[in-house]
């Protein structure tokens, strides 16, 4: 579990295809004194394994499935990744519950300044606008967001400059990729309203009694 407050910055130092994957490394000497083998890493926003360390920077594993179905896969040498430790139970939540299980992949839009911040305004997948609120949380790149509008398939996100500064937002051109992950929270609401409101389950069997079934009997008070 992660929070969405970038930590520091890496360097992707090598890209290396594996059976199954990838292994990517990357260069964060003063972020890697923390950490030990086997901790989780938030890398823009995909939860990674560290499984080696190599003069200053971590190695990591990536599955083929996070590679087609994030940003990673077309890291290269040179690129720079966003990187957050996951959170402990005594720490402070300053963002929001953020998993570091990527759901999509959307784009920059737009970005503009306003006054003591800047707009940012991303497209996001169809099928994950029905999570995404007005002054709702979502994650883009790892980097907690708050939706200050939305239109159509986008929304708007206004980014105060300490975010600008300590993330990689402020490098990326018009038109990038970034990981996109909607608040964990919005889909459960969504989950248990489809499911009162009668919607199949995914896969359930027909004798079976599904968690909508006793969603219902529990409101009807059986």
């Amino acid at each position: 579990m992660f929070t969405g407050l970038i930590e520091s910055q890496g360097v992707v130092t090598h890209v290396q295809k594996v059976a199954g994957g990838a292994q990517i490394q990357i260069y964060a000497p003063e972020f890697g004194r923390d950490m030990a083998l086997g901790d989780s890493i938030a890398v823009d926003g995909a939860c990674l394994t560290v499984a080696q360390f190599q003069r200053g920077a971590f190695v990591a594993d990536v599955s083929d499935e996070t590679l087609s179905k994030t940003t990673l896969g077309a890291l290269h040498q040179s690129n720079k990744v966003n990187l957050e430790r996951a959170m402990r139970l005594s720490d402070r939540l300053g963002g929001h519950m953020v998993t570091g299980h990527v759901e999509g992949v959307g784009k920059l839009l737009l970005r503009h300044s306003a006054g003591n911040s800047t707009i940012y305004q991303f497209q996001v997948p169809p099928a994950l606008m029905d999570y995404v609120v007005p002054k709702g949380s979502i994650a883009v790149d790892g980097i907690s967001l708050t939706v200050a509008q939305i239109r159509g398939e986008s929304f708007a996100a206004a980014v105060v400059p300490h975010t600008e500064e300590v993330t990689t937002l402020r490098e990326k051109p018009i038109g990038a990729p970034v990981n996109i992950e909607v608040d964990i929270m919005a889909k459960y609401v969504k989950r248990f309203v489809d499911l009162y409101s009668g919607i199949p389950e995914p896969e359930a069997d027909a004798g079976r009694r599904g968690l909508g079934d006793m969603l219902r009997d529990f409101a009807e008070g059986r």
